[in-house]
């Protein structure tokens, strides 16, 4: 049985045309992770890192041999997946009981790749999320391509949806135009590249985050984010971040005001309203770090 594999990847795009040919699924606000069941479980993450630790609470029953692909989400008093509780774990190997009882987390599988010893690859979505849902492990259900689902996520404040040919294989560690991303929300990462010192309550710590993604220039400025920042939050940037810390900007263009600048390592998530004609982030609002995705794959 392969391990670990890489999941495949939706770009980002419109629902198509040809809804008929596409199946809906909710795009939960979570953190990718595929389970490894051969006799005992290993839950891995984006680029091989290693989740089981992380979230003891993750198990499949009734499976012996499979690979499984899904999302990590915490479900707040509403039902609703939330990332920022969810963020109170990501960061957490071996949590205390505590934690894990505060901050539960969910598996949500969506995806077969390998059962008893057949590798499912080559498969089309269809046929592998039949094999799913036979084994009865509580996935999410999936919905005709013109269902109104997308709508609906939007009524319920959800991030939106994941259209997936019907027909689609699977392809380990792809991009594939085959499953589409379509979100309600602007949300996007951002890397880290320094931050400004804060004033008023947040004097001697961070007052804001400056933000970059990666250009053929390099590193490009597209502005600053302190909205959202908790006190919690803030502290444990301030401590991660030091280490970083470097004494020229990283960023190709110039950026405003006097700033602390780190080494672009750390990889964010904010929401935004837009972005504007000088290719800055109106609005940001900072919903957490992704420490699942790389700084160099954060791009236009």
């Amino acid at each position: 049985m392969p391990y670990p594999v890489e999941p495949m990847l939706a770009v980002p795009g419109e629902l198509p045309p040809d809804r008929d040919r596409y199946g809906l699924e909710v795009k939960w606000d979570g953190i990718r992770a595929l389970i490894h069941v051969n006799g005992g479980t290993r839950v891995t993450g984006r680029h091989g890192v290693e989740y089981t630790r992380r979230y003891p609470e993750i198990s499949v029953f009734g499976v012996k041999n499979a690979v499984i692909d899904g999302e990590v989400v915490a479900l707040d008093a509403r039902g609703k997946p939330s990332f920022i509780r969810l963020q109170h774990r990501m960061h957490l190997t071996d949590p205390e009981p505590a934690m894990l009882k505060r901050y539960p987390v969910t598996y949500l599988p969506f995806d077969l790749l390998y059962l008893d010893g057949v590798p499912l690859f080559d498969l089309p979505y269809r046929d592998r999320r039949a094999l799913l849902d036979e084994l009865d492990i509580g996935a999410p259900p999936y919905f005709p391509g013109d269902s109104g689902l997308l709508a609906a996520t939007s009524e319920q404040g959800l991030e939106g949806v994941v259209a997936k040919r019907l027909d689609s294989p699977y392809r380990p560690g792809t991009r594939s135009p085959y499953w589409i991303k379509i979100k309600n929300l602007n949300v996007r990462e951002v890397v880290i590249g320094g931050w400004k010192p804060g004033k008023g309550r947040r004097a001697g710590g961070i007052g804001s985050l400056v933000m970059g993604v990666f250009t053929e220039r390099g590193l490009t400025y597209v502005g600053h984010v302190g909205t959202g920042l908790t006190d919690a939050a803030l502290d444990d940037l301030h401590r991660m971040l030091r280490p970083l810390e470097v004494p020229y900007s990283p960023f190709a263009d110039q950026v405003p005001w006097r700033n602390r600048w780190v080494r672009p390592d750390l990889v964010g998530e904010v929401a935004y309203t837009m972005w504007t004609d000088d290719q800055r982030l109106r609005h940001p609002v900072w919903r957490g770090l992704r420490p699942d995705k790389l700084p160099a794959e954060v791009t236009p």
